[in-house]
């Protein structure tokens, strides 16, 4: 039988397992040959802002357009422009139900870029309609002559989007295409919301019923976002992970940090600190010395981030609680992410041990004989 915990811990799987999705042609850009030197990947930095949930749905479209514009037309850089035009942008489910979508008719503008269009969340009605024609149309772009994307969209049966035009005016969410699946996939969300509160106290007052696969099925999609939230921190609209402490707000950016062998080039032996999020860690080496990237942190809130007040001030604290710390291990890194209320983040996401191997005079003198 399924647990109310367990259903929980179903969606937390599933929303992480989304994450990271929307920044697949991230490294592609970086990898362009052309252009100036560092003008790659500086373009690539800034395009992850791009596919954020919150971003102007134009704006992914007017970058792919400079990567061709700045890097040239090699083979390399019109397969980036490509992944960014018909890259998936992050998408929150918890906070809305539909995405939005360029109705500007001049984007983009490289005559490469034109007829291709977007990958869509799954979680959004229709997307398997939506997500087929941008495959086709990333190999054979639809005629796009004085059309948006938007309109591609729509011509083609997917209609569940809201248009946004490249000023952040928001258009009127298109009828024509007769997708049949946008109808219901808007009831089904109405109806969830509506009886979220009811199925959560029945999962919390007796086990699901393993016999009725369909209840479960129910029960697990009706689970409350705020129940999700109690479990993890839960990403804020723009798909940006929130701190689990009240009243902080780090913007753009998660101001985590992680402990790593091999970064930099480094020999895989050699464990430094450096940031997680690309958009706040751009142009920072790895260190390790953990207060140069717990100063680049602090710094990079007020830079780039958009972070709030109350996100700085807590930055400044943490970055005190670590140099009285003194300490250059794992244990550093999660008592910083643990202070601004990231605790739990995994400290090696590029995979390897958490920490460096102990010496063998260290294992030898940590050897215990029992009678």
């Amino acid at each position: 039988m399924l647990s109310r915990t367990i259903l929980i811990a179903a969606l937390v799987a599933m929303a992480q397992a989304r994450f990271g999705q929307e920044q697949i042609p991230i490294a592609a850009i970086a990898a362009v040959k052309g252009g100036a030197p560092g003008q790659a990947p500086t373009i690539a930095g800034a395009a992850v802002s791009d596919l954020l949930g919150a971003a102007n749905a134009c704006a992914k479209l007017v970058r792919a357009d400079q990567i061709i514009t700045e890097l040239g037309t090699g083979a390399d850089s019109i397969a980036a422009a490509i992944g960014m035009v018909s890259a998936e942008k992050n998408f929150n489910n918890f906070a809305t139900d539909i995405p939005t979508i360029c109705n500007d008719p001049t984007l983009p503008a490289s005559k490469q870029l034109r007829g291709i269009t977007p990958l869509i969340d799954p979680g959004v009605g229709g997307s398997d309609v939506a997500n087929a024609l941008s495959a086709s149309s990333a190999k054979t772009p639809l005629d796009a002559t004085g059309k948006s994307i938007a309109d591609l969209l729509t011509a083609n049966g997917f209609t569940n989007f809201t248009g946004q035009a490249a000023d952040g005016a928001a258009g009127a969410t298109p009828t024509a295409g007769g997708n049949a699946g946008n109808a219901a996939s808007s009831a089904v969300s109405s109806a969830v919301a509506a009886s979220s509160s009811a199925v959560v106290a029945d999962c919390g007052a007796s086990p699901v019923a393993a016999t009725s696969a369909a209840a479960v099925v129910s029960s697990a999609v009706a689970v409350s976002s705020a129940a999700v939230a109690t479990a993890t921190a839960a990403p804020a609209t723009g798909g940006v992970q929130q701190s689990t402490i009240a009243g902080l707000d780090f913007g753009l950016c998660v101001p985590t940090i992680k402990f790593e062998g091999g970064l930099g080039g480094r020999p895989a032996t050699e464990f430094t600190f450096q940031l997680i999020d690309p958009l706040a860690g751009k142009g920072q080496q790895e260190a390790l010395n953990p207060n140069i990237i717990t100063n680049r942190v602090c710094d990079q809130l007020t830079n780039v981030c958009q972070a709030n007040a109350a996100a700085k001030t807590a930055c400044t604290a943490a970055k005190a609680q670590i140099s009285a710390l003194g300490t250059r291990d794992k244990s550093t890194a999660d008592a910083w992410n643990t202070a601004l209320g990231f605790a739990g983040t995994v400290t090696n996401p590029d995979g390897g041990p958490e920490s460096p191997a102990a010496s063998p005079a260290a294992a030898k003198r940590g050897v215990r004989f029992f009678a």
